[in-house]
């Protein structure tokens, strides 16, 4: 191979999109550049108390410019010269209205400011209530459509935002004429892509959220969605057949695009997925061993030969779909609907003094005051980690369950709250942080059950993404908790390392992506292993998990039965 093979992967993220220039021949990273998205930055168009989180997409299109052209500029015009592929991935399920050419409705100038007309973020759970009507739906049909999709459809889904949309504004309804995910309208646009028809539709992202089966020979038929409600009448016949995996080409960079960054028309786009997907291969997984991408969220993949597991669905899981991960294998997809969200909403509540009571104070300057809320804030988590660390832990230590934004898996129900218990008078932060650490690790390990309980083995535990660098504490007790070794990446950016990786198997440069993998791979740099001591101790308190969560569960399914008998 010929040194001079860069490949740019392109990583978007909940906050910011991530551009890294990677050497193909070795993985080296050249350059990177961060953007935050400026408007999501203000909290414009999201409603927390509503579970309402839009993107608009002027921040997905200012920040690939920027950043690809900021790595570009890092690198110099020899390297720019020599880039031969682009991959993206993206947070999903984080789908949008687009018109007839493929524009997302809220680029133009009627619904620039209507939140209905932009990116339904993942962690949207508006459509709650079509979630579930899905799900009562799927019962009456003697195909079981949601097989694949672990028997629960959820709200953070496709379908389940597409008809929320539709129900709840009228105007988007007209204008919308079909319903794209991030990660496939993204090399649609940078493609010059004219008609929404064009659009190539990830394996990954039809298959984990949309319905899409080889089995079903597609997506479910019309009736299935028309049945649901009337106003899905065709937009099955508009969405997509066929689906490409992510080591295929969405096509070439448009002209407009390569003047816009400084490449070649030469330069290939591959096909898009989810960025714990390419995570996971960034971060070289291997069958059965679980890669937890662990952020604001996690996403934990598992991949097997078709082979092998031909036959067996885990029930309760985000998906299993064949070449989803890699091609040629199974990829099955799980997760936690917070886990870093579940630290920083620990942190803004004990940080509310500083933001609303210190900022107000006549003592000091509004510049030293600002500094110190900045300072205490960015020094508030790895102190209440030292802390909690200290503490030993007993059967009546504090303990709580980890649904602050619902359970994505196993069973997903996103109705479902967190709660706090044991609590005394001497209960104080870091025995309450600690206790949303536990919390977190514990919905870890019964994601881990799950799969173990439905015949498929969980063989090791591999750790990626901000939290499993950053916090040797957390790290720590997940393997106490799973009673498993838990080897950590040595990447910082798993994510657009895997997309790299994939941009060198769609130009052609590795055969395969286990091979980009092999070649372009950082390898680990740290490990934990369990403590028996402690590993006795959180095997009692995960039962009492357990118990507790399905105190809470019955609590919510009552709460929920008045409501519908009101």
């Amino acid at each position: 191979m010929r040194e001079d093979m860069f490949v740019i992967g392109v990583d978007y993220g909940t906050d910011s999109v991530r551009s890294v220039l990677v050497n193909a021949s070795n993985g080296e990273e050249i350059a990177s550049a961060v953007y935050a998205y400026p408007r999501w930055q203000k909290e414009l168009f999201c409603n927390p108390t509503e579970n309402q989180f839009r993107q608009h997409p002027l921040d997905y299109i200012e920040g690939f410019e920027i950043t690809v052209k900021q790595v570009i500029s890092k690198a110099g015009k020899t390297v720019a010269s020599a880039v031969k592929a682009i991959t993206i991935d993206t947070t999903g399920s984080t789908p949008v209205a687009v018109n007839e050419s493929g524009v997302p409705l809220a680029l133009l100038p009627e619904f620039e400011y209507n939140p209905n007309a932009m990116f339904v973020l993942w962690k949207d759970h508006t459509s709650i209530k079509e979630a579930s009507q899905i799900n009562e739906h799927a019962t009456k049909f003697d195909i079981n459509y949601l097989q694949y999709v672990g028997g629960i459809y959820s709200s953070e889904w496709f379908w389940s935002k597409l008809l929320h949309v539709l129900r709840v504004d009228e105007q988007v309804r007209e204008a919308c004429y079909s319903w794209v995910e991030q990660c496939d309208w993204l090399p649609f646009m940078i493609t010059g892509g004219k008609h929404a028809s064009e659009i190539k539709r990830g394996r990954c992202s039809a298959g984990h959220k949309a319905l899409w089966s080889a089995e079903f020979g597609g997506l479910p038929p019309e009736e299935f969605f028309t049945t649901l409600d009337p106003l899905l009448a065709g937009f099955r016949n508009v969405a997509f057949t066929d689906t490409f995996t992510s080591d295929q080409s969405a096509g070439n960079l448009s002209e407009q695009w390569a003047k816009r960054l400084g490449l070649s028309t030469d330069v290939l786009v591959g096909i898009g997925a989810f960025d714990a997907h390419m995570g996971a291969v960034g971060g070289q997984i291997e069958p059965y061993h679980l890669s937890k991408v662990m952020g604001t969220s996690t996403c934990d993949m598992l991949v097997a030969p078709a082979d092998e597991i031909a036959g067996t669905l885990v029930k309760g899981i985000c998906g299993q779909v064949d070449g989803s991960v890699i091609p040629g294998m199974v990829g099955m997809e799980a997760g936690q609907s917070a886990f870093g969200d579940t630290y920083a909403w620990f942190k803004n509540i004990i940080s509310w003094p500083l933001k609303s009571v210190l900022a107000q104070t006549e003592l000091i300057c509004k510049e030293t005051a600002d500094a110190l809320i900045k300072e205490i804030s960015h020094k508030l988590i790895p102190e209440l980690s030292k802390e909690a660390a200290k503490i030993k832990v007993t059967e009546n230590t504090e303990l709580a369950v980890d649904w602050l934004n619902g359970r994505r898996t196993p069973d997903a129900n996103q109705e479902l709250k967190g709660a706090l218990s044991n609590l005394s008078l001497g209960s104080n932060a870091p025995a309450l942080f600690r206790a949303c650490v536990e919390a977190t690790c514990f919905g870890a390990k019964s994601i881990v059950e799950r799969f173990i309980e439905q015949g498929i083995p969980v063989k090791g535990i591999i750790g990626l993404g901000g939290v499993a660098k950053k916090s040797p504490f957390v790290m720590q007790m997940m393997a106490d908790v799973l009673n498993m070794p838990l080897r950590i990446h040595k990447s910082d950016q798993t994510c657009a390392i895997g997309a790299a990786m994939f941009a060198a198997t769609v130009a052609g440069i590795y055969p395969k992506v286990e091979d980009a993998m092999k070649a372009m791979g950082h390898g680990f740099d740290a490990e934990y292993f369990p403590n028996p001591e402690m590993t006795e101790i959180y095997s009692s308190r995960y039962l009492k998990y357990k118990e507790f969560g399905k105190s809470i569960e019955s609590q919510s399914s009552s709460i929920e039965s008045e409501y519908e008998l009101v």
